[in-house]
């Protein structure tokens, strides 16, 4: 494997992206050659095609590899015909565990120090509030005491929704919506405004405040350019519905129903009527949060019992 760092991350597009909405658009000196302005303007994922993407896949591997001595693969897998994905939550299952938290945070490359989780659990005394009222639950009880009398848990994480503020609300069109569903974000191309984040009625978006603290050791080697690969500082990241397991083929189930201890999560294709997510929006009393924003989430919520 080559040790010469590309030319191309030199200065990242995110960077000049940054320079150029200060109007300020001077390039080092000596570095102002072709093959940087090049990177600069390069197309977005959606644009590029097959040899375009497999370049910028060795790119990227390399570059882990000597930044962070990550030795990984990055795979671009497509969306399988006649899929659309959606998730089930049995609130009357959910004992507030969190194991589907850090399920996920090993799964999905998260930040071990500062902590980053995709998925936040909350709180709710029995009788006292809305589910709706996500702002007022408790998300820093201790786990160690659950099950509690007198409270339910409800984990929330990204709904990825049909209709998306998100996907609305960002300048560079970094995050949108695939064929099957799952609304997903390339790190390359986000600058880091966190319009997404202010537009989401979930909380589903973090901000990479610091570094990502992810000891290679702990790394899952097996990522997706639009889900778990290590993501750099100053970007925006969220649930992919686990998008490196669920369009395999066969496909597996995301970390978080894989490691639930109580079944309380149910994922499925809704377009496929045999299947268990569209067993349970029939024949169960489900409900979406936030439904008068008309966001439209693909995230099920519901009482077995």
């Amino acid at each position: 494997m080559s040790t010469t760092r590309d030319p191309h991350d030199t200065i990242s597009r995110r960077s000049f992206l940054k320079l150029a909405g200060l109007g300020s658009l001077a390039i080092p000196a000596g570095s102002a050659d072709a093959s940087i302005w090049e990177a600069f303007f390069r197309k977005s994922f959606r644009e590029m095609n097959r040899d375009e993407v497999g370049a910028m896949l060795e790119r990227l591997e390399r570059r882990y590899a000597e930044e962070h001595g990550y030795q990984l693969a990055v795979k671009v897998t497509g969306p399988l015909p006649g899929v659309k994905y959606g998730y089930g939550l049995d609130l009357s299952r959910c004992v507030g565990c969190r194991r589907c938290v850090y399920g996920c945070v090993q799964e999905n490359n998260q930040s071990r120090d500062p902590q980053l989780h995709w998925i936040t659990v909350l709180r709710f005394a029995k009788g006292e509030k809305w589910v709706n009222d996500l702002e007022r639950a408790d998300a820093y009880y201790h786990a160690e005491a659950v099950p509690e009398d007198g409270y339910f848990y409800m984990p929330v994480q990204c709904q990825h929704c049909e209709d998306s503020p998100c996907e609305k609300a960002c300048p560079t069109k970094a995050t949108w919506r695939e064929p099957d569903g799952i609304v997903v974000i390339d790190y390359d191309w986000c600058i880091g405004c966190r319009f997404c984040m202010a537009a989401c009625p979930y909380g589903a978006r973090r901000f990479n405040w610091g570094e990502p603290g992810l000891p290679a050791a702990e790394l899952n080697p097996d990522t997706h350019y639009l889900g778990n690969r290590p993501r750099p500082k100053g970007v925006v990241e969220k649930c992919s519905f686990c998008i490196q397991r669920v369009r395999e083929n066969p496909g597996r189930y995301p970390a978080c129903v894989e490691i639930c201890p109580v079944g309380a999560r149910k994922f499925g294709n809704l377009l496929d009527p045999a299947s268990e997510i569209r067993y349970c929006i029939d024949n169960k009393r489900v409900f979406r949060l936030k439904e008068d924003l008309n966001t439209n989430p693909k995230f099920f919520y519901f009482f077995a019992t």
